[in-house]
């Protein structure tokens, strides 16, 4: 099998703890991609797998490179082309078959990477597959004098299949949008492939699209695909106030990960959704189990108990909630970082589901959406601050010894440091990719919540 000889220090850059992700072709390339995918196959035993992209320029090429890999290495590959990573998902689940995603999400055109998981959408990550994978590449790459994997006896055959119509229908089959109210939506799509998939899901619902960038471009021309950053979602804001939508819809460049905007533009917080969609999932079966990780709002396990479910709380990140919601049986979970997670889409997360969720829930009755949420908005919240340190470890351990002996807190390490009150509370957790540590502050009021960020980001800055 061809290959440039990859360097340890070089897979030690783009694999990361969920995912593979770097710049291309600085830090990998076709080479890279042909090797990956006879390790995915090596490491998963896999007799086919599914792969889909997203609208990059290096994207196509880097899925057919892994797909040559894979078939070299006796796997059938099914390519499904341009897709969201939930419909690749979907694939996944549908085929019942381990999939390879290439994305880099959010990040610039420069960057592309790949989302990895097992048959049934299960995720692959450094303590799943990932690093074994990651090990058997370093091993056919040492000291770049090795050719690879030796070829299988029977090469796996590639065929090309459209599951766009099905990944739509099966999630209007989850969620009965037929009799809402007809609603006026603005959906910015970044250039992203939300572009690619909400024309086919919202077809033939009472919904009338405006629709802000939907052309596929992987440069993005007009900003970043990256919706957390308030900077991005300004167009779509201006937007809903100037032609009076009901609400704005912003997805990321995978289109996995979806925020909201009520009726005024202003943003409504993943964990209002979060709590929105819990209750709606636990009116279908009571008594049920949902996950929320460790920064989501205190109003999240309150409206699950409230509605007769159990909250369970979790580390951040894919891996954990789906570990969870496998151990649980949850129903669904929900992260602060808009990433929603369905038992009925094979635990896997799909921003789209979460929005016609909200569509359904906005359209079924007669009031806006601020007033719709405002009962699951019920703290004040600082948002998410990043903050570069030099030693992320000294640090947090100077925050930690801080309040560690302050009467009536609470201190939990279950993802980084976590500091309790009856009145506050707030977390810190490092970056896995930078120097940065990230905090996250929440209060039963803003004074509070900004007595609390400003001492805590003293300590952290000091």
């Amino acid at each position: 099998m061809p290959m440039r000889g990859l360097t340890v220090a070089d897979l030690s850059q783009i694999v990361k703890a969920y995912d593979v992700r770097g710049v291309v072709p600085d830090q990998w390339d076709e080479s890279t991609a042909e090797l990956l995918g006879a390790a995915f196959v090596e490491v998963t035993g896999a007799r086919a797998i599914v792969v889909g992209h997203d609208m990059r320029p290096s994207s196509p090429g880097l899925t057919r490179a892994f797909g040559r890999g894979a078939a070299a290495n006796g796997a059938d590959v099914t390519e499904i082309g341009l897709c969201s990573t939930d419909e690749l998902y979907f694939a996944s689940g549908l085929l019942d078959l381990p999939g390879a995603m290439f994305t880099a999400s959010h990040n610039p055109a420069r960057y592309n990477g790949i989302k990895l998981c097992r048959a049934g959408a299960a995720p692959v990550g450094q303590d799943s597959g990932l690093g074994e994978i990651r090990a058997l590449v370093e091993e056919w790459s040492a000291d770049g004098a090795a050719t690879g994997p030796a070829r299988a006896e029977r090469e796996g055959r590639v065929v090309q299949r459209d599951v766009l119509g099905d990944y739509a229908a099966h999630l209007r089959s989850l969620v009965d949008l037929s009799a809402i109210r007809p609603l006026r939506v603005a959906v910015d799509a970044g250039n992203g492939m939300g572009g690619h998939t909400v024309p086919t899901v919202f077809e033939g619902l009472p919904l009338e699209l405006d629709a802000l960038y939907f052309e596929l471009d992987g440069t993005f021309p007009n900003h970043e695909a990256n919706p957390l950053d308030p900077a991005n979602i300004v167009d779509l804001r201006a937007r809903v106030r100037e032609t009076g939508a009901d609400i704005g819809l912003a997805f990321d460049g995978d289109a996995d990960r979806c925020f909201v905007v009520d009726e005024r533009g202003e943003p409504v917080s993943p964990s209002a959704i979060t709590a929105l969609v819990a209750e709606r999932e636990l009116a279908k079966d009571p008594g049920a189990t949902v996950i929320h990780n460790c920064i989501t709002s205190w109003s999240v396990p309150e409206v699950v108990r409230e509605s007769g479910g159990t909250p369970v709380r979790t580390r951040v990140g894919h891996s954990f909630i789906k570990e969870q919601m496998a151990h649980t049986g949850a129903i669904f979970g929900g992260e602060h970082s808009a990433h929603y997670y369905f038992r009925d889409f094979w635990n896997a997360d799909t921003g789209m589901l979460a929005a016609l969720h909200v569509l359904a829930a906005l359209g079924g009755q007669p009031r806006p959406l601020s007033e719709l949420v405002a009962r699951y908005d019920r703290y004040a919240a600082s948002g998410e601050i990043n903050s570069t340190v030099d030693d992320q470890t000294a640090r947090a351990s100077a925050v930690r010894a801080a309040y560690a002996d302050q009467d009536g807190l609470t201190l939990d390490e279950l993802d980084g440091l976590t500091v309790t009150s009856d009145d506050w509370w707030f977390n810190l957790r490092a970056s896995n990719t930078e120097p940065l540590l990230r905090l996250n502050v929440e209060a039963r009021d803003t004074g509070t919540m900004e007595r609390v960020r400003d001492e805590v980001l003293r300590l952290v800055r000091d």
